[in-house]
This record gives structure tokens, sequence and C-alpha cells, in this order.
């Protein structure tokens, strides 16, 4: 049992130490380790920021799992940022791994944001935020012109296991500027064949109803009732046994069509380029706020000012511009006005 006088013994040393009671009473628990709190930021975060940190969250996990994120310093903040962009993957698209390094910043940048939000550590000891931002490469890829686009549709469709299906994904970004992610989410709800309209779900969990010819529209559906049940929840770009398609089918389409196409080998051409190519044809022929809305971007003002909230642009305008590149009439798009006399 304690006595007397061992408790004024602790009482005079808690006091040379400068160590109040309400300090020990309030005393907070350790820090997780990086193991265990990855997986509540991955919990908390949505499903589009999900997909693109998981695999820098993983690596997180296996160079520093066991330890905790109070641990962490700027200098190892640097070296893992280093550490990611000399490991990053080689694809055709790669630039020396400068993407990978951004992703790893802005990674471990949000997990330590969430433990600032839990009060799991203090603002001031953020190891990230001494640390400069990876320098951001600027994007080589541009619009494809029609002699380059013209092989590229020619290939696809006319090469491969299952050429039926790559034709349809190649037009279905064409015709919408599309991500990639949008396109593999799509599913037999998301069609609204009377409108001629598709529900695609993108970055940042934006959802948008998006304009398709009719002719495309038909090949949808033709997919949905021929590779599988119409009314299940599986997406509708799936392989002749039903199974859906994976971003795999993207990387595989695209070498091959490298392998037919010597400038697609060299410029690492990928589906994001004909995003590029159908949104740059829509700014030119149709305006600036067209093409923002073609392409799904949220509203604006750093161009236009606070105009820009008075000049968006409408699903009819969409479909105009959409009709005018495919050369198919819209239900949604305004009739055309008569012949100049």
């Amino acid at each position: 049992m304690t006595t007397a006088e061992e408790l004024t013994m602790a009482h005079l040393l808690l006091e040379r130490l400068g160590i109040s009671l309400e300090d020990l009473t309030n005393a907070t628990p350790p820090a997780p380790t990086f193991a265990e709190f990855i997986p509540i930021v991955s919990n908390a975060v949505p499903v589009g920021t999900r997909r693109v940190y998981k695999p820098y969250w993983g690596k997180l996990t296996e160079t520093w799992g066991a330890l905790r994120i109070d641990e962490i310093r700027a200098t190892d903040v640097n070296w893992f940022i280093e550490h990611t962009r000399k490991t990053a993957a080689i694809r055709r698209s790669s630039r020396g791994g400068h993407s990978a390094a951004e992703h790893a910043y802005r990674a471990l940048r949000c997990v330590y944001r969430y433990a600032i939000l839990n009060r799991v550590i203090d603002q001031r000891n953020d190891p990230t935020a001494m640390v400069t931002k990876p320098k951001h490469v600027k994007s080589n890829r541009h619009a494809i012109d029609n002699t380059l686009l013209g092989q590229i549709v020619e290939v696809a469709s006319t090469t491969g296991d299952d050429p039926t299906l790559d034709a349809i994904m190649i037009r279905l970004h064409l015709e919408t500027a599309a991500r990639r992610a949008g396109a593999l989410g799509l599913r037999p709800q998301d069609l609204d064949p009377k409108r001629s309209l598709i529900r695609l779900s993108e970055k940042g969990d934006i959802t948008r109803w998006q304009p398709v010819s009719p002719h495309l529209m038909t090949h949808l559906l033709h997919l949905t009732e021929s590779r599988g049940d119409p009314d299940d929840n599986r997406p509708i770009l799936r392989y002749r046994n039903g199974t859906p398609i994976t971003a795999r089918r993207y990387d595989h389409l695209w070498e091959r069509i490298g392998q037919h196409v010597d400038t697609v080998r060299a410029l690492g051409i990928t589906t994001h380029w004909l995003r590029h190519t159908t949104l740059t044809w829509v700014e030119r022929n149709f305006g600036y706020a067209v093409a923002r809305a073609f392409a799904g971007h949220a509203a604006s003002s750093s161009r236009f000012g606070v105009t820009a909230t008075y000049v968006r642009a409408g699903i009819s305008e969409v479909a105009e511009a959409l009709a005018a590149l495919t050369g198919e009439a819209h239900p949604l798009a305004p009739a055309p006005g008569p012949e100049p006399g």
C-alpha cells in the first residue's frame, strides 16, 4: 500500500518534471501503426480515391507497416517518394516514374490529413507538410489526327480475339470522351435507350448522363443481351463467356494496336488520348462551355470568372455536338434550322 510519504515524494517529483496530475489523466494513447491506420483511411475515402491510392498504401504498409505514423520524419517522406519513383512499373506511357512519385506523395498526405482530423497527431507534427510536392511533369497527350485515328479504329475492329468488343470500346470513348473507369463501370441500368443516354460514374464519384448515338446504343444493348442477363448488375463490357473485362483489356488492346501502328507504340497512346481528341474537336467547333459539359468537368470560374456560372452548356448542346461529331441525329439535339435561301 502506498504511504503518505511516498505520495508526497511522487508529487514533488512530478512538480520538478513540470507534469501535473491533469497531464497524466489526459495523456493521449500511442499513435497507430501504418498497418492499423491505413485501412481506416481507406474505408473513409471515396471509391475513386481508394482505387487510385490503394497501390501506394500497399507499398506504405509493406515498407512501414509496423511503424507508428508519428515516427516518420520529413526525410523519410522524401525517401518514400523517391523510392516509389525508382521502383514504378515501366509502361508504354511511363514518364520516368514522376506520376508514381506524385501519387505516392498524395497518398501519404491523405493518410496524415485523416490522422489530423481524427486527432491522432497534431497538425504541427505532419511530416508531409514539410516536404515539397513532386514537380508535375506536363503530359504529352494531344488530339490524334484523323489518319492515325482511322488506323487505330481499323486495327481494333479487325484484329484480336474479340474485335466486336474492342470496336465498341473505341467508339464508346470517342463518342463520350469517357474515362476508362467510367466505361468499366457501365451497367445495364445505366442505359436509357429512349433518350439515347448512358450514365457515367467517374473521377471524384461524379455521375452524369451522357448522350451517345443511337447506333452505339444499339450495340451496347446487343452486347448486354448476347453476353449475359440484361437484368443483372454486372458491367456491360464483357467477354463472350459473360465475364466483365478489366483494365487489363485496355492494356492488351493498345499493345496490340501498337504492334500494327508504329506511332501508337512510339507515343505510348492510350485510351485517354481519345478523350483529348474528342474534347479538342468539341471545343474547336462548339466552344469551351460545351466542351466542359461534354467532359463532365465541374463548373469552374478560374477561366471566365463569375460569368462561368451563367454560360454552362446543357445536355441538348452536348447532344448537338455529338450529332455533328457522329453525323447521326440524336433525340435530344435541337432540330436543324432551315437552309439559308
